[in-house]
């Protein structure tokens, strides 16, 4: 991340969830009016071209030609965690942690989302571009959410929600979409361990991508574009877990592993087979856990072995 600029790969998301918006609404997976907001001019040309009859279609066209399956990835993926969200939101939960929260607008969205407390945490120069969005959008700032800024490369999680009145003895559910794959194994852990301590009923989903792909960039397709693209926008991947290893490394940490989903399987759930490019993308994946029981004492990381 450059230090004073606003995290590309979270305006390209938003891009994704205009674009979805704008689909006939018996089409759409969710719907985002203020995903258009956190666009640059260019991008929101796009997102309104798509619109257009006949025209439209050549804007997610290109997209899945320059990096196959990441629409469709992205889009699925966030109608996933929507839908957790909104079951967490059912069951009680009061306090949602959206780590690395970008431009995503659950906390203005999902209904019911202003009754329980909600934490946006991100780097600071992106907080600070979705504050002044926010604010020329609403008029001002929602009080059910509460910003705090992080470099989870650099901070723990538990003294910046500390300092923002975050209540640790709540029942609480974190979101960290589209964030661990930027990080180092040590914030990985860190953030991880922190939820591990969090009380029984609470849980955390978040998207991660498949280490094969950091290891042998080739072992999965359409891997060359996205990455180069990553590169140039100083936002590279750094960091994914081995699928089969993530249930121990859950459990060392409290932490029960409840589902883990890849990009196919996600799609699968919510597109139906030929209504769009549904292919590539396949090394990235949501995993959702579950707080179950104290975690044991010591260091429980692996990370570093791995």
């Amino acid at each position: 991340m450059k230090q004073k600029q606003a995290s590309s790969t979270a305006e390209y998301m938003a891009l994704f969830r205009s674009l979805e918006s704008f689909r006939p609404r018996k089409d759409r997976l969710f719907e985002d009016k203020m995903a258009i907001g956190f666009l640059n001019p260019a991008l929101q040309m796009a997102a309104r071209l798509s619109r257009i009859p006949i025209i439209g279609r050549f804007v997610p066209r290109y997209i899945d030609k320059q990096w196959p399956g990441a629409l469709s990835s992205g889009i699925a993926r966030t109608r996933f965690i929507d839908d957790a969200l909104k079951k967490e939101l059912t069951n009680g939960v009061r306090q949602v942690v959206i780590l690395g929260a970008g431009y995503d607008c659950r906390a203005y969205r999902i209904h019911g989302i202003e009754r329980a407390r909600v934490y946006e945490v991100d780097y600071p120069s992106t907080l600070t571009a979705k504050r002044e969005r926010l604010q020329a959008m609403l008029g001002r700032l929602p009080r059910h959410v509460t910003f705090s800024e992080i470099d989870f490369n650099r901070q723990h999680l538990g003294d910046v929600l500390a300092a923002t009145g975050f209540d640790k003895t709540g029942r609480s559910f974190f979101i960290w979409e589209g964030v661990t794959s930027y990080l180092t194994g040590h914030a990985v852990d860190s953030t991880l361990e922190f939820v591990g301590k969090a009380p029984s009923g609470s849980g955390i989903i978040f998207t991660y991508i498949h280490k094969g792909v950091l290891d042998d960039p080739e072992s999965f397709e359409g891997t060359g574009n996205v990455t180069n693209l990553l590169r140039k926008k100083d936002e590279p991947w750094t960091f994914g877990f081995y699928p089969d290893e993530l249930p121990a490394y859950l459990e060392a940490l409290g932490l029960k592993l409840v589902e883990d989903v890849s990009a196919a399987e996600y799609r699968a759930r919510y597109m139906r087979p030929g209504s769009r490019n549904i292919k590539g993308y396949e090394f990235h994946r949501i995993a959702l856990a579950s707080r179950t029981s104290p975690a044991p004492p010591g260091d429980p990381s692996p990370v570093g072995t791995r």
